[in-house]
C-alpha cells in the first residue's frame, strides 16, 4: 500500500472538482451590473500580444506597457529583435523587471517560430481551434497557461479564460475553484465553467473586483455585488 500523500490527495480532489453547482451566470451578471460590460471588440496581432504578456509577468501594467513600447521602438520588426543579442533585448526591457529571464524567453520564442514557419507570424492561430492553438503555444519554454490564455483571449478573441493573482483570490473565496489547485487545473475548470460569450467580460470584471473590493487584506464584503454567492463572504458578514 502506498503512503498517504497530501499533495496527491489535493490533486485528486481538484480533479473531481466541479463548479457547476455555483450560479456562475448570476455572478457574471452581478459583476457586469457593478462594473459594466467590457467588450473585446478588435482582434490584434498574436505575436505582439504574446510578447506583451511575457513582459507583463511580475510587474505593473504601466511598466509592461512601457517596456513593450521600448522594445518596439528599439526593434522595428521582430526579425531585428531575433538578430539582436539576448543581452540587448534585456537592456531594452530592464525597467520591467526579470529582464534577463524575459529576454531569453522572447528570443527562444522568436527563434522557434522562425525555424518552424520561416516567418515571424502567428496569425494562423486565428484559424485554429482553442485546443489546437493552446497546444501550439504550450510548446514554448517559459509560456504557461495564463500567458497562453491571455494571448488567445485578447489577440484571437477565443473563448479561453486566463487567471491572474486577483482572479485566483476571488474565485477561491467564492468557491469556484478549490483552495489547493494547480494553475493548469484551475484554468481547465474555468474553461469548462464560464458561459459562452462571457469569457472576456468575466475575466476583466474579476480583475476589477479583486483590485477594488475583494482585496487581499480587509476585503470590503459589505459592498460586494456577489457576496450572496461567496463562501468567504457568507462567513464574515
Amino acid at each position: 500500500m502506498s503512503a498517504f500523500s497530501p499533495r496527491r490527495a489535493a490533486e485528486e480532489e481538484a480533479d473531481e472538482w466541479s463548479a457547476s453547482e455555483k450560479p456562475v451566470r448570476y455572478i457574471i451578471q452581478n459583476l457586469e451590473r457593478a462594473y459594466g460590460v467590457p467588450l473585446n471588440e478588435r482582434a490584434s496581432d498574436p505575436l505582439d500580444m504574446l510578447i506583451k504578456i511575457i513582459l507583463s509577468q511580475a510587474t505593473s501594467d504601466t511598466n509592461s506597457h512601457r517596456t513593450f513600447a521600448a522594445l518596439k521602438k528599439r526593434f522595428s520588426t521582430w526579425d531585428k529583435a531575433l538578430r539582436a543579442r539576448t543581452s540587448t533585448i534585456a537592456d531594452t526591457i530592464r525597467s520591467g523587471g526579470l529582464a534577463n529571464q524575459k529576454a531569453a524567453v522572447i528570443k527562444d520564442v522568436l527563434r522557434q517560430i522562425k525555424t518552424e514557419h520561416g516567418t515571424l507570424d502567428l496569425s494562423f492561430l486565428h484559424d485554429l481551434s482553442n485546443e489546437e492553438a493552446a497546444r501550439y503555444l504550450s510548446q514554448f519554454r517559459g509560456i504557461g497557461p495564463k500567458t497562453i490564455a491571455c494571448t488567445l483571449l485578447f489577440a484571437c478573441r477565443k473563448e479561453v479564460f486566463p487567471l491572474d493573482t486577483h482572479i485566483f483570490r476571488v474565485l477561491r473565496r467564492v468557491g469556484l475553484i478549490p483552495q489547493k489547485c494547480t494553475d493548469r487545473r484551475a484554468h481547465e475548470i474555468m474553461n469548462e465553467t464560464v458561459q459562452k460569450g462571457k469569457f472576456y467580460s468575466f475575466h476583466v470584471n474579476l480583475i476589477r473586483h479583486g483590485r477594488t473590493l475583494c482585496r487581499p487584506r480587509e476585503p470590503l464584503c459589505e459592498r460586494c455585488p456577489i457576496v450572496e454567492y461567496c463562501d468567504y463572504g457568507q462567513k464574515v458578514i
